[in-house]
C-alpha cells in the first residue's frame, strides 16, 4: 500500500509522466470493480454439459469476485428473461450474503431484460440501472405446457401410466386435465408469487411508487418507465455510472465464467450437436437439446426478443 507522501508523490508525476511510465510502486491504485456477467434463462439444464443459469454454474464466479483484492464494489450485469424460481432466488441470496461478509455494495446493470427471475437477480444489488430501452419487472409466476390427449388419440396410441399417489401423475399432458390439479397448481404459484413481491418489497422498500396491483400482476415495463415506478434506481451503463461513483480511473474487471461440462465434452465428443449417427436418426441428446432451446426460445419471445 502507497504512503500519504507517495500518493502525493505519483498525484505529482501523472500531471507530467504517462502512467504507464512509472513504477509499479509510485502508481496511484485504481478503484477495483469486479463484473460478473448473468446472462440467460435460469435453471439447471437438463444434460451436463449444457448452459444456463444457476447457482452451481455461477457460484465460484461471485466468489471470485466479491474476494478480488481491493474491490471496493461488484457490478452484476444482468441479461435474463427467468425461470426457476428456486435457482433465481438460489443466487440471489448467495450474492446477498456475500456482499454482506465481505462488506461491499453491489451495483445491479440490466441489459436487454431483467424481468421475473432476471429481475429477481437484480433485486440482490444495493441499486439497480437499465438502459431506458430495457425491459424490467414481470413479477408474476407462470406455467405453461400442452394438451396432447387428442394427438395420441389420432395416432391410435394408449397411453399406460401406473403411480402410487393420487396426484403423482398431475397435470400430465398425455392425460384429461382435473380441475383439482389446476387449482393445486394455482395455490402452488400464489404461494411462490407472494414470496416473490415479499422479497422485491424487502430490496426495494420505500423506493416502489406504482402499487401493488400495477406492479405484481406479472406486466413489465421498458427501464424509463420502471425507474418511475422504482423498480430501477436510475439510466446508465456499467461505465458510466461506475465512473461516476468511483471515478474515471475505475478499473472494471470482467470476472470469467467457470467453463462447463468440460470434463463431460472430452468423454463424449459434439455434446451439443449429438453423438454421429446414421442418416435420419436423432439422438436423444439433440431431443433434449431441441426441446430446451425451444422453452428458453419461449421465455426470451415474451418480452419481444
Amino acid at each position: 500500500m502507497l504512503s500519504r507522501r507517495s500518493s502525493d508523490l505519483a498525484a505529482m508525476l501523472g500531471k507530467v509522466i504517462p502512467a504507464s511510465y512509472l513504477p509499479k510502486a509510485l502508481m496511484a491504485p485504481r478503484p477495483l470493480v469486479p463484473v460478473v456477467r448473468l446472462y440467460g434463462a435460469i435453471g439447471m439444464p437438463s444434460l451436463p454439459g449444457q448452459s444456463a443459469l444457476s447457482l452451481a454454474g455461477v457460484a465460484a464466479q461471485l466468489e471470485a469476485a466479491f474476494e478480488a483484492k481491493g474491490a471496493v464494489a461488484v457490478a452484476v450485469l444482468i441479461n435474463s428473461p427467468g425461470g426457476s424460481p428456486a435457482q433465481s432466488h438460489l443466487i440471489h441470496q448467495r450474492i446477498k450474503a456475500l456482499a454482506s461478509e465481505h462488506k461491499l455494495p453491489v451495483f445491479a446493470f440490466i441489459e436487454d431484460v431483467g424481468a421475473s427471475g432476471g429481475y429477481m437477480l437484480a433485486c440482490a444489488a444495493d441499486e439497480i440501472f437499465a438502459d431506458p430501452t430495457s425491459v424490467v419487472g414481470s413479477i408474476g409466476v407462470v406455467s405453461a405446457g400442452f394438451g396432447l390427449t387428442g394427438l395420441i388419440e389420432k395416432l391410435g396410441i394408449e397411453r399406460r401410466i401406473y403411480t402410487a399417489g393420487d396426484s403423482k401423475a398431475m397435470l400430465d399432458p398425455f392425460m384429461p386435465e382435473r380441475d383439482e390439479d389446476v387449482m393445486r397448481l394455482k395455490a402452488l404459484q400464489a404461494d411462490v408469487h407472494e414470496s416473490f413481491i415479499a422479497l422485491v418489497k424487502a430490496s426495494r422498500g420505500e423506493r416502489l411508487t406504482g402499487g401493488d396491483e400495477n406492479l405484481f400482476n406479472g406486466a413489465f415495463w421498458t427501464g424509463r418507465k420502471g425507474a418511475g415506478l422504482g423498480l430501477v434506481d436510475g439510466l446508465g451503463d456499467v461505465r458510466g455510472v461506475m465512473r461516476q461513483r468511483f471515478g474515471d480511473a475505475v478499473d472494471l474487471r470482467l470476472v470469467p465464467a467457470a467453463r462447463r461440462g468440460g470434463l463431460l465434452r472430452l468423454l463424449i465428443p459434439n455434446l451439443s450437436a449429438g453423438a454421429a449417427l446414421p442418416e435420419g436418426r436423432v439422438s436423444l441428446i439433440d431431443a433434449d437439446n431441441l426441446i430446451g432451446s425451444l422453452e428458453a426460445r419461449a421465455l426470451w419471445g415474451r418480452y419481444g426478443l
